[in-house]
């Protein structure tokens, strides 16, 4: 061994050993804001300006994304010294969900599928967790009608949101795809992933499932089919991976929204979304949005979906740039308070990290 090597690596053992002494200063440090808040550390936005922070100093070579993601281990460790935070999520487990779960949280809550996002809404509202993750959109594929529907029926607020990137692999136990008689996915990958599967095995029979968990817990147990699934799905059931990034669109996304029952406070950068519906007059959308445009907020989303209440009724989800403290968001809410037929705000939160 080369007297420069021996040197790098006695150089890594004695910062090894500094960064321990400093994690253990940190976790001490959380255990005593602990008692000092005699509650919950958890605060989405201190989280947030934590992490855009570290982002902003990185001197490299790590990239920003890796660094953010070993800090929120670290944040999620201090956090469940004192308790572990609950989270629900659309399971079963080696969904996309629990992926954008572990994202956003760490690995230190417990995390507790849910069989419906009806069920996560539930779990939250009852208090039996501490927090949700489900699906509000994705970038191909659209919004996802029942988590919209429960927003505006559900006391809960949103309190953060989760961007993953979603990479689908063909996955099974054969040796090739050519072994496979039947391909289990849930309807929306086989949307996402239409172009490549007509490329590659358009003779294969589909057969929908409720979940791409699910598809893979099938071909688990059925040698002779493949499933549509993600990287977690594969390691959990033990399954090869055939093809991987077979989705159409490179830049697939699936959007997803933390509930709780508190929403967040001010973090610098931060969305707040809405629900309204307008008066039956001409105009009415006009006049909804026009105090938006004249305080400065920006509308970064403007989605219709049929009202419950009526035929031919709409009610209006928006998302807009900025805190509702902020004055000009405040101002801005204020004036379509007073327009509106009804608005209800869902909550504010940190604009996804990384």
């Amino acid at each position: 061994m080369s007297d420069e090597l021996l040197n790098l690596r006695n150089q890594i053992d004695h910062l090894d050993e500094e960064i321990l002494a400093r994690l253990a200063q940190r976790a001490t440090c959380a255990q005593r804001i602990g008692v000092i808040k005699q509650g919950n550390l958890y605060r989405p936005e201190r989280e947030a300006q934590v992490l855009r922070r570290l982002a902003d100093a990185n001197p490299g070579p790590l990239p920003d994304e890796a660094v953010q993601r070993i800090f929120r281990e670290i944040m999620s460790a201090c956090l469940a010294l004192e308790q572990p935070l609950k989270v629900a999520y659309l399971g079963p487990a080696g969904t996309f969900s629990e992926s954008a779960s572990r994202k956003h949280f760490g690995s230190a809550p417990n995390f507790l599928p849910m069989p419906t996002i009806d069920d996560v809404f539930r779990a939250v509202e009852a208090g039996n967790v501490d927090y949700g993750v489900v699906p509000v959109e994705n970038s191909t594929e659209g919004a996802v009608g029942g988590t919209l529907d429960l927003l505006l029926a559900n006391p809960l607020k949103i309190c953060g949101e989760v961007k993953l990137r979603i990479h689908q692999h063909l996955l099974s136990r054969a040796d090739g795809i050519g072994a496979a008689k039947r391909l289990y996915s849930h309807a929306q990958s086989l949307a996402q992933c239409h172009e490549w599967l007509n490329r590659n095995v358009a003779s294969l029979p589909r057969v929908p499932v409720a979940s791409n968990a699910e598809a893979a817990r099938l071909a688990a147990e059925d040698p002779e089919s493949c499933a549509i699934a993600g990287e977690a799905a594969a390691e959990l059931y033990g399954l090869k991976v055939l093809a991987s990034n077979i989705e159409d669109d490179p830049n697939n996304t699936t959007r997803f929204l933390v509930i709780a029952r508190h929403d967040a406070g001010p973090s610098g950068s931060d969305r707040t979304s809405l629900v309204c519906s307008a008066t039956n007059r001409p105009g009415a959308m006009h006049a909804l949005l026009e105090p938006l445009a004249r305080h400065g907020v920006s509308m970064t989303k403007l989605q219709s979906r049929p009202a419950r209440s009526g035929l031919w009724e709409y009610v209006f989800y928006v998302d807009i740039e900025g805190h509702q403290d902020e004055p000009k968001v405040a101002a801005a809410l204020k004036e379509l308070n007073e327009r509106a037929a009804f608005v209800k705000v869902l909550g504010s939160y940190p604009v996804a990290a990384i």
